[in-house]
């Protein structure tokens, strides 16, 4: 550790506040969570109109050269509204979209809300079974497809079913004369066309602030990926709590790199900057080499994060200009200890909140308190609806006391984070809504855990909390590994490759890189006897297969045939040993896009790939 970190840290420890001072933020946080009730009939619609009364012509969404007022997204979404509703779109109806970072996808998104539809956020990297899925759990009436998104539809040609309607993208043009006649190419046209007044208020007359309006993907444990309900009161709470968080005012201005199909970027950013009147400039995808310039000529005062975005930027040469830039806070998660260290060393003293939760969740927690490493604290845990259950990761299981309970963790030790949840008519926190699927959500929920009839919504995140109360990420439980910012279901990958030519038995798991946050995916595979692993048909195999980020890293060619006889166990045997071929005698080789397949392991190739030597977990 260097002179300024240990500096650094000594000073946080001794600006170290009291419980009760940080108790005292959280408890305005928690004035402002109660704020909607659920039963109002009052939703996103409702907001966004009163917002472009008050603040019409400020700029709301920067995208490019491009500046949307307030009235001007506001009547671009009255547009859509007008053709969806044209188009037989209806109150309760659920809409599908694709469509990367763009000021369609607000439009789209917002109209669908002024008629009182339900949009469903389609992961534009999604194709096969795994789109046909994420359509069919939605009950999606229609699906929008942005013009750059259309590959993986076309490749999956029962997406005809549904009514497929195109918005054009004047970035990413296709040839239209050799799109199949089941796209509907006049979709934009209409919209365009549409008149721009505010369809009828009434069209939402009944629906509550607890109904549905916005189902967001995320990886559960194993299978497919599930779509996690958010209600309109659950997404403008998130803005009404960061608003008094990160004291936001008309004159800020936020910048946003992550997708909006994630829940990030479309619910903490965008319903912060509605509630406060403030601005958003975005791009289509982060870029390490424009950010600084993007803040800078945008005057961007809060950006939100994840942790490998961070690394990338530290990895950016530096400059005597680092300092010179208008942000004032910063907000996401996974950010480490060094990444958080390093970056305000280099590019100056401002407020970072770190958090941990997830799209589902009905807990979480966030560090107000610039503790360098920490995901939040809890000064007292009887004001909160988290806990830590104390968790075994050699046997997966949870710990139980002589009466069969389940065991809160002490300080040191760690535990699954869980959030009690809460059902009563006049109270929106502590809510779980859970998915579009019943069984999906009655498989988060534990029940019966500290007394008879109680429930819980389970992360599967493991957290750790010290003497102090503040909150550490340790690590995810189950089978899903997060990478590129992407949450991975290790059963889906090992399903999609499962049927690869010559395959005996495959084995998928998440392995640490030092440097990098989350885990990587690695493939540990058995073929049958008298064939051979082919690195070249694997890669091909898999990046047909798989969205980019899922494509595993590393592949270990294992000549053992009972390697799943004990599956957890030599899950974890193969983690620990990672990919450090000292560990292991079998071959290995590491993903090269460039190359367009696997190649044998060798320090220069990790290097190339900027992926560090790795010596396991143990």
């Amino acid at each position: 550790m260097s002179a300024s970190q240990v500096q650094q840290e000594q000073f946080i420890s001794n600006a170290l506040p009291s419980r009760e001072e940080t108790q005292a933020k959280l408890d305005l946080r928690s004035v402002a969570a109660s704020r909607i009730k659920p039963a109002q009939e009052y939703t996103l619609a409702d907001r966004l109109e009163t917002q472009v009364d008050r603040f019409g012509e400020r700029d709301f969404l920067v995208y490019g050269g491009q500046r949307f007022s307030y009235r001007e997204v506001d009547e671009r979404a009255n547009q859509y509204a007008n053709t969806f509703l044209a188009r037989g779109i209806q109150p309760g109806d659920v809409c599908a979209m694709a469509m990367e970072n763009r000021p369609d996808f607000f439009f789209c998104w917002f109209g669908l809300a002024k008629i009182g539809a339900v949009t469903a956020f389609i992961n534009y990297h999604l194709k096969g079974r795994a789109l046909l899925h994420a359509l069919e759990s939605t009950a999606a009436r229609a699906v929008v497809i942005g013009e750059e998104c259309l590959d993986g539809f076309l490749e999956t040609e029962q997406t005809a079913d549904y009514p497929r309607w195109l918005v054009a993208d004047s970035e990413n043009p296709v040839d239209r004369s050799v799109l199949p006649v089941s796209l509907d190419q006049g979709f934009h046209d209409e919209v365009l066309t549409a008149p721009r007044v505010r369809p009828d208020a009434a069209l939402r007359a009944g629906i509550k602030a607890e109904d549905d309006m916005l189902y967001i993907f995320t990886s559960g444990t194993t299978g497919l990926p599930k779509a996690a309900k958010y209600s309109h009161m659950r997404w403008m709470t998130s803005g009404d709590v960061m608003e008094v968080t990160l004291e936001v005012t008309p004159a800020d201005v936020f910048y946003c790199c992550l997708p909006l199909y994630h829940g990030a970027a479309a619910t903490s950013v965008t319903s912060t900057a509605l509630a406060g009147g403030a601005s958003i400039v975005f791009r289509r995808k982060f870029s390490a080499s424009q950010f600084w310039s993007d803040v800078r000529e945008n005057r961007v005062t809060i950006f939100q994060y994840i942790g490998e975005i961070c690394r990338y930027l530290l990895n950016k040469p530096a400059s005597p200009d680092d300092r010179d830039h208008s942000l004032r806070c910063m907000l996401g998660a996974g950010l480490s200890r060094d990444v958080w260290t390093r970056w305000v060393e280099r590019f100056g003293e401002l407020d970072i909140f770190e958090g941990w939760g997830a799209t589902e969740a009905n807990a979480a927690t966030l560090n107000v308190d610039n503790r360098v490493g920490s995901c939040g604290r809890v000064p007292f845990w009887d004001k909160t609806n988290l806990r830590l259950l104390k968790y075994d990761t050699v046997t997966q299981t949870h710990l139980r006391d002589a009466e069969g309970r389940y065991i809160h963790c002490q300080p040191g030790e760690v535990g699954e984070a869980v959030g009690m949840i809460v059902n009563h008519p006049e109270i929106g926190a502590g809510r779980f809504e859970g998915y579009t699927s019943p069984e999906a959500t009655e498989g988060k929920i534990l029940r019966n855990v500290f007394v008879d009839g109680d429930a819980w919504w389970a992360s599967g995140d493991l957290l750790r909390y010290d003497e102090d109360g503040y909150c550490y990420f340790v690590d995810r439980i189950g089978d899903t590994f997060r990478w590129k910012s992407e949450n991975v279901s290790t059963q889906e990958v090992a399903d999609a490759l499962g049927d690869f030519p010559g395959l005996e038995l495959i084995n998928i798991y998440g392995v640490l890189v030092p440097g990098h946050e989350g885990r990587a995916g690695m493939a540990a595979v058995l073929m049958q006897p008298g064939r051979q692993f082919d690195p070249q048909a694997f890669f091909t195999f898999a990046s047909e297969r798989l969205p980019h980020y899922a494509v595993p890293v590393f592949v270990r060619v294992s000549a053992m045939a009972d390697m799943t006889s004990t599956f957890k166990l030599r899950k974890i045997d193969l983690q620990r040993q990672g990919y450090n071929p000292a560990l292991f005698d079998d071959p290995l080789y590491v993903k090269d896009d460039q190359a367009g397949s696997y190649l044998p392991y060798s320090t220069e190739l990790l290097a190339r790939l900027d992926l560090p030597a790795f010596a396991g977990e143990s």
